[in-house]
């Protein structure tokens, strides 16, 4: 994706970026389904954040899953710049972390299905880079919204990190965050990949398969 200097630490708030006051101007739907990018969603729909590299191959992993998930977006999260612009983040200026927002239907899909896609579609054993792409908003994240994604997180990331070790791989480096405050992309990064299906996407999984997550209800 686009390339800065590329940053390996988080700035302090001394260091970030001011940024602004300002939101993202959105189109009104996803382009796929049509649904409002923005809350306030149906009653029932929950939502939670994922980092794992570049956001645009992230964000089709979950729309991919289909009716279950009510919307995606890209955004930045868990950073210090309040709407931060793609340049500042890429700077590593604004501490942020390229992710997906997943609004989903808990009663058509469970936590751990979603966080099985998380932990299988990208190495979380990378520390500040996915891949080719280096810096700390490529870093991986989960970033909840409420005590059951938590929790669920946390127990995936311990059978998952067991199934990586069994293969060789280093301990994972997933940060696991509570209410994070999501700014959306820009417009022409929703759904990127939907909309240039030839697109850059250099997200890639381990391999390894985390033994969880696997029933999606049918109601």
């Amino acid at each position: 994706m686009f390339s800065f200097h590329k940053k390996m630490s988080l700035p302090t708030p001394e260091t970030a970026l001011p940024g602004r006051a300002e939101e993202m101007v959105l189109p009104h739907g996803h382009f796929i389904n049509g649904h409002p990018l923005r809350p306030p969603f149906p009653n029932g729909i929950e939502t939670i954040i994922f980092g794992m590299g570049c956001f645009w191959g992230a964000e089709r992993k979950f729309w991919q899953i289909g009716a279950p998930i009510y919307v995606t977006a890209v955004g930045y999260a868990a950073g210090l710049t309040p709407n931060p612009s793609y340049e500042e983040v890429c700077t590593g200026l604004t501490g942020h972390n390229e992710v997906v927002l997943v609004a989903y239907d808990p009663k058509e899909i469970s936590i751990e299905s979603l966080l099985k896609v998380f932990w299988e579609s990208h190495d979380p054993t990378q520390g500040m880079r996915q891949g080719n792409d280096v810096g700390t908003q490529y870093r991986s994240g989960i970033y909840v919204t409420n005590d059951a994604q938590r929790a669920a997180a946390l127990a995936t990331k311990s059978a998952f990190g067991s199934a990586l070790a069994a293969k060789g791989y280093g301990p994972i480096t997933t940060e696991i965050l509570d209410g994070h405050e999501f700014y959306y992309a820009e417009d022409y990064h929703q759904q990127y990949l939907a909309k240039n299906p030839n697109g850059y996407c250099g997200l890639g999984g381990t391999g390894v398969s985390c033994p969880v997550g696997t029933d999606i209800a049918a109601e």
